[in-house]
């Protein structure tokens, strides 16, 4: 079975609209709960989305850019 254009697609805009939570934007990135809100305050770390009441998410498609360019400055860094 053959992926469409269409599908993938599909795929892509549900990758930048997914929401993350705490807990996952913890994993994916490897940083603690204080690590994230720190570096939120030094605006270098994707801002986050309010959910409602307390409750926050980071978007996914920010996370993802956030950890490349985490790797690509760590790739260029040890190039000198």
């Amino acid at each position: 079975m053959s992926i469409t254009r269409e599908q993938t697609a599909a795929k892509k805009e549900e990758h930048t609209k997914r929401i993350l939570r705490m807990k996952e934007t913890m994993f994916r990135t490897g940083l603690s709960r204080g690590g994230i809100y720190a570096r939120m305050g030094r605006d270098e770390f994707p801002a986050s989305i309010g959910l409602g009441g307390r409750a926050v998410g980071w978007l996914e498609s920010d996370i993802d850019a956030w950890i490349s360019e985490r790797i690509a400055e760590s790739r260029e860094g040890s190039k000198s």
